[in-house]
């Protein structure tokens, strides 16, 4: 995904990937009970961050800034990056956070190999 984008003038950064189920679950205590605004309704082993199967996105801006901008048209062509972005990623097979209905999460993307978080949480994994 990341030689992709940067075939048409985008630079991605990942900003987080796999995650422990005790940073899962300190993410989600943010917004509840700790400072901060809500980021997540998953506890710990029910993110497919938590099996390495998901990352968050920024894009990278001319300057190096990282940016959550979903309309930012760096590369100039006219589109969002950001939707560039999706768009390759859905190609190669992802599924983008932003296609949720009830908690649309723009920078999330996973790749659930057709497996449920029930499956995961069960044991079963991606075949190698």
């Amino acid at each position: 995904m990341v030689r992709e984008t940067k075939k048409i003038g985008i630079s991605i950064v990942i900003t987080q990937g796999f995650r422990s189920h005790e940073e899962q679950d300190r993410l989600y205590e943010q917004g509840r009970k700790t400072e901060g605004r809500v980021v997540t309704n998953a506890r710990g082993g029910e993110s497919y961050h938590n099996y390495g199967l998901a990352i968050d996105f920024a894009l990278r801006g001319k300057d190096g800034e990282v940016l959550w901008d979903l309309e930012y048209d760096g590369n100039g062509n006219g589109k969002s990056d950001w939707m560039e972005v999706v768009e390759i990623a859905k190609s190669i097979g992802f599924e983008w956070g932003g296609d949720w209905e009830d908690f649309p999460d723009y920078p999330h993307l996973q790749l659930s190999f057709g497996l449920s978080l029930a499956d995961l949480q069960r044991g079963k994994r991606p075949p190698e």
